[in-house]
């Protein structure tokens, strides 16, 4: 089965910081790519190289075997193939939920309104929402808000799904409503590169697993393979962290 996205030999600097260095791994259709790692080790850069809001110094990106980085590419056509959800909600907070969502739909698509309204209201209906349409975010929690930014997300049909930390803006009692939304999303085939700190997460949608460290991947496998049998010594370590902080 061919990549839908390819990443090859990405290099990302900040001034003299290498941020992420000879960054290589490929993203099989309907399959979920998950990237762990401490704050910093460049998992959100990352995702931002992918979804062209950061330039990449070096280095080459595909999206169905076609070259995104190239100069002549127009990023705004790239960004019509992807969904990217943020770790804060970024919902407009004058616009009510559906709005929120056929945003996108009818200004950059160019879906008549009628229709973006009538897929909104279904993917609200199948993620548990749709009593909430026409409130404001403000009137949401936490999960709920994050909830309608992945389904905001979805509204597009995007061929790539990028999550970058979604759950660390929120309670720990709201992640589990989150989580589950990309639960099914995985089950349902949905295509996905996750940057997380979920580890328990991580092990249930990840069919390829990437330990990211000082900008690296220093580990990849199955979840099974990079969490309950890592090789590096680095990798250990974050997982001790991580298990003494109570999330794996």
């Amino acid at each position: 089965m061919s990549a839908l996205l390819s990443v090859k030999n990405v290099r990302k600097t900040f001034g003299d910081e290498i941020v992420l260095a000879d960054i290589s791994f490929e993203v099989k259709d309907h399959s979920a790519t998950v990237f762990i790692g401490a704050s910093g080790s460049g998992k959100s850069t990352l995702l931002r190289c992918i979804n062209l809001l950061e330039q990449i110094d070096d280095g080459v990106m595909s999206l169905d075997g076609q070259e995104i980085t190239a100069v002549d590419v127009d990023p705004d056509q790239v960004r019509r193939r992807l969904g990217m959800v943020f770790q804060s909600f970024n919902l407009f907070p004058h616009m009510s939920v559906i709005k929120n969502i056929t945003l996108a739909p009818i200004q950059v698509h160019g879906i008549p309104k009628e229709v973006a309204y009538e897929k909104a209201l279904a993917l609200l209906d199948r993620f548990g929402l749709r009593e909430k349409a026409d409130q404001y975010p403000d009137r949401l929690s936490g999960g709920q808000q994050q909830r309608v930014a992945i389904i905001r997300s979805l509204a597009c049909g995007p061929r790539l799904l990028l999550l970058d930390e979604i759950t660390s803006a929120l309670d720990p009692v709201l992640v589990n409503e989150v989580l589950v939304t990309v639960r099914d999303l995985k089950n349902d085939g949905m295509t996905m590169v996750i940057a997380t700190h979920e580890m328990g997460f991580a092990k249930q949608v990840a069919d390829q697993l990437c330990y990211l460290h000082q900008g690296r991947i220093l580990e990849r496998g199955t979840a099974a393979e990079v969490i309950d049998d890592p090789k590096e010594p680095e990798t250990k370590e974050f997982l001790a962290r991580v298990h003494s902080a109570g999330r794996l």
